[in-house]
């Protein structure tokens, strides 16, 4: 399926993702970057609970969101609910640990398409796992420099296709019905109240404002996503998850999925 993309349509980048631990906003900006579009509206929901509430009648759109165990994030669908748009072209992305994203990207496409957009490009890009450490890494520090690369000629490629005047619709892949979702909640990271100095950076990197920081830092594990900003952002390492689902689920990445992926580009 083709759609005619007038040269119009770069007149004007929307960017729109979540990203707790800023990878999949490092791979987003890259992209945007490759497409060499002078005037970009950004909108970061990585902080803003009710989201975003626009419709989009004009220019491109690249959606950016983190793979959770194959799926996009209800938190992501959540803060997208209040989007719309008019035939806008759309890039849809998502970065995942160096596991797999299956069906993460076909179910954005579904989200994304049913909100107005026309998907013109895909992409599955990694970045460093939330539960690697510096014990048992996991696709440490990704999106590195060459991730970074591929980003930016993904963006010059689907740039070149804009000024061709077509766009393709990709194959994506991806099962359906997505697979099941399995239940957060009841696990979160906890504190080492040697190492706490109450600062809050936990706090402020939360995404879902799920931590407290009084005479001590309190996490309400129940709304807790396990996306570790508050593990990266902590300046003296005192938050950590040693949950034993958690642990072993960690010990099966490092085993079985320390092999370098290549990011993954439809269009």
């Amino acid at each position: 399926m083709t759609s005619s993309c007038t040269t119009a349509c770069a007149d004007k980048l929307n960017l729109i993702y979540f990203s707790p631990t800023s990878t999949t906003r490092r791979i987003v900006e890259q992209i945007a970057a490759g497409l060499k579009i002078d005037t970009v509206e950004t909108c970061d929901l990585t902080h803003r609970p009710d989201g975003i509430n626009a419709c989009l009648s004009d220019g491109i759109a690249i959606i950016g969101v983190p793979v959770y165990a194959g799926r996009v994030p209800e938190v992501c669908l959540q803060r997208l609910q209040g989007l719309s748009a008019v035939d806008v072209p759309a890039i849809i992305v998502v970065l995942y640990g160096n596991r797999e994203f299956e069906d993460a990207l076909v179910e954005l496409r579904d989200v994304v398409t049913q909100k107005g957009f026309k998907v013109i490009a895909a992409g599955a890009f990694i970045g460093e796992h939330s539960y690697s450490t510096a014990q048992q890494p996991i696709a440490a520090n990704r999106p590195d420099q060459a991730d970074l690369q591929q980003a930016f000629a993904f963006g010059e490629a689907i740039a070149q296709q804009l000024r061709d005047g077509i766009a393709t619709l990709p194959g994506i892949p991806g099962n359906l019905p997505y697979k099941e979702r399995p239940p957060l909640g009841g696990i979160a990271p906890e504190t080492d109240p040697q190492r706490c100095t109450l600062c809050g950076a936990c706090a402020r990197a939360c995404p879902t404002t799920v931590i407290t920081v009084q005479q001590t830092v309190i996490t309400d594990a129940a709304r807790c996503i396990l996306c570790c900003a508050c593990t990266r952002s902590c300046p003296t390492q005192a938050r950590f998850v040693n949950h034993p689902m958690v642990t072993a689920r960690r010990e099966m990445l490092v085993q079985n999925y320390s092999a370098r992926k290549q990011p993954s580009r439809f269009f």
